[in-house]
């Protein structure tokens, strides 16, 4: 009766040693990921929007209208090796849900196994198994076989939720890696519409080369015509030679990059190199999409990659949950039934060949914490790690729809401003060529004159491909392109 009261002193002892080291933790994390306040307006100097109306949340299909765009970019969601990946990333963390989910539920096996042992005679095992009789008059074999049959049972009962908890942060990251699904299609839809609208621009800066090497022959040949006659020296016949080999070179480069984007195209769509089918519609006469931005707020609902930085949030204080339950006392539980005799014939004898047990383990860190301290702070600063890029994610969107709403009044107006220059050269070149052959003008003066028109023609595209593209790119910033 001592005895037994001196173990349950030593046991209670232990308990409170235990739950002692236990309550001593590190504190948890402060910092809070709503610290970024959202704006009112995306811009600073007009009043807060009212307006819910989004383009974010418009379907791809139905913001894009160009069926060649559309096919391209409907064969891109089908083939891309890009979104292969990420599928499989997916694939990934579900199964991670399955595997974490099974650590906190009861494991149960079959074992069967058979084996010989064989010990020393002169030995204390050996003296005793000789004189073991298990019939009259029979010793026990040597050596002694041993076959076993049974079924066991492994639980670790999760007291503080740490399994769960591991089980709910694979559940985030797997939600996670699904908006970042959401978001690689997002991108690649904003890229095959950029590099199509890149490829239109091509085709049409092209169309105007082998209009100006028309045009520029012709200028040659007069040229040549005013030579034989000495109203003008060789030295204008070479310079308007040199033009025309001049823009007969630029030709060849375009053709170049024109190939190259096909192939990127190709390659984001996930094919090899083949001609890509386009629009042939003047490109200059594309009209940007309207765009409405909604409020601010909407924002972090639209998006998939800051929607998938605020469940990587959710993943990770899960997770410094977990590793705090590290500290507390783990209960696992363990038994097994089956049967164990060193003949085969005596297997299923009972209850002589049936054993059984059962037993519970108490286990707590006392001293020398520091593996499971240093995973605790491994998970509280990826935590804050977490945050902190939640919130450069919130506020790199805000920059790049303030931006690209900006980017498109802007670019109206260049627009514009570059449509009035182009009327003026291309008036301006019918003028230098009248004025040359009634010889009121020099060589010089129409080759410039050529030479700004192609130029201010150059420009014109180039500022409509930035329209064209600033309109992708508000829409992606907006969040939108993944939704089917």
């Amino acid at each position: 009766m001592h005895t037994t009261k001196k173990i349950a002193g030593g046991l209670a002892i232990g308990c409170a040693l235990v739950l002692a080291a236990a309550c001593n933790l590190p504190s948890n994390l402060t910092k809070n990921p709503n610290d970024l306040k959202s704006p009112s307006s995306y811009d600073s100097s007009k009043v807060a929007s009212t307006d819910t109306t989004n383009t974010g949340k418009v379907r791809w299909r139905e913001f894009f209208t160009d069926p060649y765009l559309v096919t391209l970019i409907d064969t891109a969601l089908k083939n891309s090796q890009e979104l292969n990946i990420r599928a499989l990333e997916i694939e990934i963390s579900r199964n991670e849900i399955r595997a974490r989910k099974g650590e906190y539920l009861p494991f149960l096996g079959l074992r069967a196994g058979a084996g010989v042992d064989k010990v020393g005679r002169y030995t204390n095992i050996g003296a005793s198994e000789a004189t073991t009789d298990i019939k009259p008059g029979k010793e026990t074999p040597d050596p002694l076989p041993n076959y076993y049959l049974g079924a066991f049972a492994n639980w670790e009962l999760d007291i503080w939720r740490k399994l769960r908890n591991a089980k709910k942060a694979a559940v985030s990251r797997y939600l996670a890696s699904a908006e970042g699904r959401n978001f690689a299609i997002t991108n690649l839809v904003s890229e095959i519409a950029n590099s199509y609208y890149e490829l239109l621009a091509l085709d049409n800066e092209l169309a105007i080369i082998k209009q100006n090497i028309e045009l520029q022959t012709n200028a040659l040949e007069i040229v040549r015509l005013q030579k034989q006659t000495a109203r003008v020296t060789e030295l204008a016949v070479r310079r308007f030679e040199a033009q025309v080999l001049s823009t007969r070179a630029m030709q060849f480069n375009v053709q170049q990059q024109i190939i190259e984007m096909e192939n990127r195209i190709n390659f984001l769509i996930g094919r090899f190199p083949q001609p890509v089918q386009r629009s042939n519609q003047g490109f200059n006469t594309l009209v940007p999409a309207t765009v409405s931005t909604g409020i601010p707020s909407q924002l972090l609902r639209n998006r998939p990659d800051i929607r998938q930085a605020e469940l990587e949030i959710a993943a990770a204080k899960l997770d410094v949950k977990s590793a705090r339950a590290n500290f507390y006392p783990s209960l696992a539980i363990s038994g097994g039934i089956g049967f164990n005799a060193f003949n085969p014939s005596y297997l299923v004898t009972t209850p002589e060949s049936l054993i059984y047990s059962l037993a519970g383990d108490l286990m707590a860190p006392l001293i020398n914490r520091n593996a499971i301290k240093a995973t605790y702070y491994n998970a509280t600063a990826r935590q804050l790690q977490t945050v902190y890029e939640y919130q450069r994610t919130v506020l790199n969107g805000y920059v790049e729809v303030a931006n690209q709403v900006s980017n498109v009044r802007n670019l109206q107006a260049s627009y514009d401003l570059k449509a009035q220059q182009v009327e003026a050269l291309n008036a301006s070149i019918t003028i230098s060529n009248n004025l040359f052959r009634s010889a009121r003008a020099d060589y010089m003066e129409v080759l410039l004159t050529q030479r700004d028109a192609l130029e201010a023609r150059f420009q014109l595209i180039e500022t409509k491909l930035k329209q064209m593209n600033a309109t992708v790119n508000i829409y992606r910033a907006l969040g939108g392109g993944w939704q089917q």
